[in-house]
């Protein structure tokens, strides 16, 4: 899907019907003709329009003649067959050009609607640099958002954990736990890259422009190391639950292991009075009270030392 918005002359963003100066070009899943399409009307090479669409492209920062390729990784959320959240991260392309700025991704993300509905503040399609900049704010933001979201969420397994054991509820902290990795790796690979653009001349930046990208850099570093506090708790939790689930298993081995030797001295004493040869009270007409009796106090005696050493 291509599609083109500029900026009119009151400051508004309007979508376009052709690729003009000053327009930003985005590209959502595009095909062939799409890419072809954009790569002749601004001489931008296949390769920065095709690279952001690989899934494992790392994010990285180069140049080509008066073309600029940044690519970012930035967070994504979906849903599995039982409707469960599942964060992830996918590459996001940005070509700056000499006439129009051009966005490249895999999927849709909400950061574009935000500009393309007018809901970022100072933002002017023909701002380039400006433009990449409040996209990097904006992704920042955005992995600050779903580590929040991670955080509420696994609250919520622990709550259900503490009720009951279930698979679902650990399957569910392990998908978490995979989102966090997959986040620090992303959130580390785009710091490099805007560590890279803040010391590099790739983009003519003004104080403002500076000011921005630092706080990105603050914002991106926050979120690495929130990324980095909920893993680790989130790995804590999920060896205290392999603890509280093995415990819990010993205990219910050690409790039917408890219970099997007590059943097993009433079937000794019932076996003996069982044998087809000469027993002591077999002529009693009371003898089967007389076993039951001992099977009885057999299994109390039993039962109240296991008791003592707390087998159950």
């Amino acid at each position: 899907m291509l599609k083109t918005f500029a900026t009119n002359e009151f400051g508004d963003i309007q979508e376009t019907t052709e690729i003009v100066k000053g327009c930003w070009v985005n590209l959502i899943s595009p095909t062939e003709e799409e890419i072809n399409y954009t790569a002749n009307q601004l001489q931008i090479p296949l390769d920065f329009l095709k690279d952001p669409l690989d899934e494992e492209e790392r994010s990285r920062i180069e140049k080509e003649d008066d073309n600029i390729l940044i690519i970012i990784n930035v967070p994504l959320v979906t849903r599995d067959e039982f409707d469960r959240p599942i964060y992830d991260t996918i590459p996001l392309g940005m070509i700056i050009t000499k006439d129009c700025f051009v966005t490249v991704c895999l999927k849709d993300n909400p950061i574009f609607h935000l500009f393309s509905q007018n809901k970022v503040k100072q933002f002017f399609t023909y701002k380039k640099t400006r433009f990449a900049l409040q996209m990097l704010y904006l992704t920042a933001t955005s992995y600050l958002r779903y580590l929040k979201q991670i955080n509420k969420k696994t609250d919520e397994i622990e709550s259900e954990l503490h009720q009951s054991m279930k698979n679902k509820e650990l399957f569910s902290l392990l998908n978490l736990e995979k989102s966090l990795v997959y986040f620090m790796t992303s959130l580390k690979s785009n710091n490099i890259v805007m560590q890279k653009m803040l010391r590099s001349s790739y983009l003519k930046m003004y104080e403002d422009d500076k000011e921005l990208l630092e706080d990105v850099i603050i914002e991106n570093q926050q979120a690495i190391e929130m990324a980095e506090t909920h893993s680790s708790i989130l790995s804590g939790m999920m060896d205290a639950f392999a603890s509280v689930i093995s415990n819990n298993l010993n205990m219910v081995m050690k409790f039917l292991t408890s219970f099997t030797i007590i059943l097993a001295l009433p079937t000794m004493v019932a076996s003996f009075y069982g044998m087809n040869v000469s027993i002591p009270f077999q002529d009693y007409p009371h003898a089967f009270f007389i076993a039951m009796f001992i099977s009885i106090i057999f299994a109390s005696i039993t039962a109240f030392i296991f008791w003592k050493k707390r087998f159950f």
